[in-house]
């Protein structure tokens, strides 16, 4: 895949990041895109380090007009884009009682709708590329929800039926789509699952002994916008262990 063009949102820590170097390792060219400036840059610059070529982009994925200047910026850069890896996510806690509207606004905005507004960008440069792949990362609460992550399980579902959405409406465009759903993940993003009782939660919800470590979801993401799946669109892949297998261990 030397020579492709991948964008990558969220990419400053966890999933995203490790993306972008499981990507650069790959040979691809990297857009590390994320609100922080100095973790985007640290990434690009690791993958510069190693040979690889990237872009850091300190960009907002709640505003619309940074989603539009992430793909402007890119193409401009590297002549185009090939995958976009929607990475980024917001996890507020509570029932629709405890919630804030505020809470609510920000899940759906960060975990929807700046996917359609990147995609709404993206889609036209794919086209021109002759086709491409779009990544969503929705979570396993986007298929069962658990106790009080309402904003953010309702998200996640409304997250995965928009992959299925772009997947049916530009297949004939080779445009393809693919929602990715891990389980517990070793990040920066579940930094406040207390320490001690993670073992336990592992011990009881995953079939499979070991901790998912983000480095396990690059690797999922890289098969899914390789040519080795042309044939693959509008999929929810789970990666969590074995929790969704059953109702019970």
């Amino acid at each position: 895949m030397s020579g492709k063009v991948v964008v990558i949102t969220g990419a400053g820590s966890g999933i995203g990041r490790a993306s972008a170097l499981a990507f650069g390792a790959a040979g691809w060219s990297v857009v590390a895109a994320g609100r922080t400036r100095a973790k985007v840059e640290a990434v690009a610059a690791e993958i510069a380090t190693s040979g690889g070529q990237a872009l850091a982009l300190e960009i907002d994925v709640t505003r619309p007009e940074d989603n539009a200047r992430m793909i402007a910026d890119s193409t401009a850069h590297f002549g185009g884009i090939d995958v976009l890896f929607c990475s980024a996510g917001y996890r507020p806690d509570g029932g629709v009682v405890e919630s804030s509207d505020a809470d609510w606004d920000m899940a759906f905005t960060v975990n929807v709708t700046s996917v359609y507004w990147a995609a709404k960008h993206a889609i036209p440069i794919l086209r021109t590329r002759g086709g491409g792949a779009i990544l969503i990362n929705a979570g396993t609460f986007g298929i069962r929800p658990a106790k009080g992550k309402a904003a953010y399980a309702a998200s996640k579902a409304a997250a995965i039926n928009l992959a299925r959405s772009i997947a049916l409406d530009y297949a004939r465009d080779s445009v393809r789509c693919n929602a990715i759903c891990p389980g517990y993940v070793d990040t920066p993003f579940n930094a406040d699952f207390p320490t001690n009782g993670v073992a336990a939660f592992l011990d009881e919800f995953q079939p499979l002994p070991g901790v998912i470590q983000p480095a396990d979801v690059a690797s999922l993401a890289l098969f899914l916008a390789s040519d080795a799946a042309k044939m693959i669109t509008g999929q929810v892949f789970v990666i969590d262990g074995g929790q969704q297998a059953g109702i019970f261990r």
